[in-house]
């Protein structure tokens, strides 16, 4: 690493908490090595009181871009000077580029999702879906499955902040796509039972299962599984959370977050660099 820095180096970061177990830092500055780009990709500590402050210093420090993680994804909206189409439509960013000081945020999660499942050969078009989850990483999962042509999707959520925030996606996907899409509180268990019984995946677009909720799932009853459904975690450390023990028990078809963090990764990079990521390399690294 030492032989890369120079005095020409540019940083590229990575904001939220916790985030130390992120496996960000090593996919884009092998795939920078690989590829002979004088970037380097570091992750920072930034909770929502501290990430006005970080932007600023960002903008200052003339960063070329970072991803932007939980809890952070909807608020850093506020502090950029533009957002990308998606981005709009999400209300949320996980990746941010510094075009001559112009700040741009963009919304990858959803694409990597997708891709993930196309790459397992998952078709879930023209289908119904189940989710749990309403923040930045769910929201990209539903709006771009939607437009991708998801026939139905059923996100359920606790009544905070966030399900407000659902119940303007809902309108969003309805007004800009022909996917139907319905909210409920997730303690409403039976409901649930019922909308993952008439769907063809169930997806955890939140942060349980990973720190400090290792070992905790959303799922309220193992026999709302069923062995044709296929279960997805957008968390990727720990690899197995306890959902998909639960799902692999049941004899489900299981993917885990990580396949969507490197073709999230990938779409980034290309933002940052105006390259294609390595994938390839960067799998056998990774997997």
């Amino acid at each position: 690493m030492t032989e890369r820095i120079t005095g020409h180096t540019e940083l590229i970061g990575l904001i939220a908490t916790p985030i130390r177990h992120s496996l960000s830092p090593t996919m884009h500055n092998e795939a920078f090595a690989k590829l002979g780009l004088d970037y380097v990709y570091l992750a920072f500590e930034v909770d929502n009181q501290e990430l006005k402050d970080v932007i600023q210093g960002f903008r200052a420090l003339k960063l070329r871009g970072f991803n932007v993680s939980m809890p952070n994804k909807t608020k850093v909206c506020e502090y950029l000077d533009a957002l990308s189409p998606a981005a709009q439509l999400v209300g949320a960013v996980n990746t941010v580029v510094n075009d001559n000081g112009v700040l741009t945020g963009h919304i990858t999660d959803g694409t990597g999702y997708m891709r993930a499942l196309a790459e397992e050969k998952i078709d879930i078009i023209g289908k119904k879906m189940t989710l749990c989850g309403a923040g930045g990483a769910a929201t990209a999962i539903c709006v771009q499955a939607a437009l991708d042509g998801v026939k139905e999707i059923s996100i359920f959520n606790q009544k905070d902040r966030f399900f407000d925030n659902a119940k303007e996606t809902m309108k969003k996907i309805q007004d800009n796509t022909n996917c139907t899409v319905n909210l409920y509180d997730i303690a409403d268990v039976k409901r649930m039972g019922t909308e993952i019984d008439d769907s063809v995946i169930f997806t955890n677009a939140t942060g349980v299962g990973m720190k400090p909720y290792v070992g905790q799932t959303l799922l309220p009853d193992a026999n709302m599984l069923r062995p044709d459904l296929v279960v997805s975690d957008v968390v990727y450390n720990p690899l197995k959370t306890r959902l998909l023990e639960i799902a692999e028990e049941k004899g489900c078809r299981t993917i885990n977050g990580l396949s969507m963090m490197l073709w999230q990764g990938a779409k980034a990079f290309e933002i940052w660099t105006g390259k294609q990521m390595p994938v390839d390399f960067i799998k056998n690294i990774l997997f």
